[in-house]
């Protein structure tokens, strides 16, 4: 009787828990603690470029850290707001590798927090604050996340392979002397998977002689073969990670906001460097290679539940979430203040106006996950006519 009666207070806690998690007040005090750190952040990141002329090598490292700070909160959502698990599936030959040498990770793109969950083991592997994407040209000029990518030295493209071909090259180049790990994350797809993006570039493998995939699209080969030849001696390694979501699952980003829990499972595989062809051609082939590999592991996920091969528990860290509760205690008190001396105010009108912000940073804060859904996502893929870029 007494078992019974824990469990239903137990269930009822929990579902409290879920219904704060899923509040609009928890929401504003997530968009408020990242949007002010952020800047904060920025600010600090603007001091350090008399540094850069200097010591380069301090100054990248002041940069992972300040980094860290921001992009650590976003995985701070994932990992302890929504509780989402994570299964590595891997070599544990493999395993002690990870974290301790650099290298360029290959990520299938199938959902909206993909990327998300690529900082997460980032994180997990104690390399979050320095690892590398392939972004947006137009990103750079966003605050908060763009200018943060930027003192990070982000590799930002145009889409545009006459220009993007020199200015990638460079930026790569760069990357010889960085003064820690770092893993770079690409999404060869180039955009993520859809039904009608799927069913054009199946057309477009078919017009080029190419093997049809079911679970990815057709990947854009060129900036795979730019990443590789400029990070050769730099990188030990491609990492072949294959995502997937329990259940058939497909998380967003809202919806991890909202503290709803996933689980997800990751196959990597650690492929030497050494081992891909330098030719461009030859280097396209290894590639499209590697993705009718990753789609027969898809396969096996969707027929059996689970990737080929042992798991690997590595549990996550603590710094995403110390560092989180840090800059709410500095940002929320005064904050706490502020509105304690606006309603003993009285004024309406200062009232309203600090209503009107909130909603405001309610709103930008929505914005910016709208930009991730999938029906946002990158129109390439959908016009019926073979692609230039591969």
């Amino acid at each position: 009787m007494k078992v019974t009666v824990l469990i239903k207070l137990f269930k009822t806690k929990m579902g409290l828990i879920q219904l704060l998690k899923s509040q609009f007040l928890s929401h504003l005090i997530f968009y408020y603690v990242f949007l002010a750190s952020g800047l904060i952040v920025n600010l600090l990141q603007f001091c350090t470029l008399p540094l850069w002329l200097v010591s380069k090598k301090l100054a990248r490292k002041i940069n992972i850290r300040l980094c860290y700070c921001i992009s650590s909160q976003i995985v701070v959502a994932l990992e302890w707001w929504s509780g989402t698990e994570c299964t590595l599936y891997t070599d544990p030959k493999s395993y002690p590798l990870y974290g301790n040498e650099n290298a360029i990770a290959v990520l299938n793109h199938c959902s909206e927090i993909d990327f998300l969950c690529g900082w997460t083991f980032c994180e997990r592997f104690g390399v979050l604050g320095s690892s590398k994407v392939l972004a947006k040209h137009e990103l750079r000029y966003l605050p908060i996340i763009g200018w943060m990518w930027y003192f990070l030295e982000i590799v930002f493209c145009k889409r545009k392979w006459e220009e993007d071909r020199r200015t990638v090259a460079e930026s790569l180049q760069n990357l010889h002397d960085y003064p820690e790990n770092f893993w770079f994350l690409l999404f060869c797809e180039g955009t993520r998977f859809t039904p009608k993006k799927h069913e054009v570039s199946m057309q477009v493998a078919e017009s080029k002689g190419l093997p049809k995939l079911k679970y990815h699209l057709l990947p854009r080969t060129k900036g795979f073969w730019v990443t590789v030849q400029n990070l050769r001696g730099t990188a030990a390694a491609v990492y072949d990670c294959t995502l997937n979501f329990r259940n058939k699952q497909v998380p967003s980003l809202l919806d991890i906001l909202n503290g709803k829990k996933y689980h997800a499972d990751l196959y990597l595989r650690r492929i030497p460097l050494e081992l891909i062809p330098e030719g461009e051609a030859e280097c396209a082939a290894w590639l499209h290679k590697l993705y009718q590999e990753k789609d027969s592991f898809q396969e096996h996920y969707t027929q059996k539940g689970c990737f080929p091969g042992p798991t690997v528990t590595h549990p996550r860290r603590p710094w995403a979430l110390i560092n989180w509760i840090l800059w709410a205690c500095m940002l929320l008190y005064p904050l706490g203040l502020l509105l304690v001396q606006l309603v003993s105010s009285g004024s309406i009108l200062t009232i309203l106006v600090s209503v009107t912000v909130a909603c405001a940073a309610s709103l930008g804060g929505r914005w910016m996950i709208g930009q991730t859904e999938t029906n946002r996502g990158s129109s390439y893929g959908n016009k019926e006519v073979p692609s230039k870029n591969n």
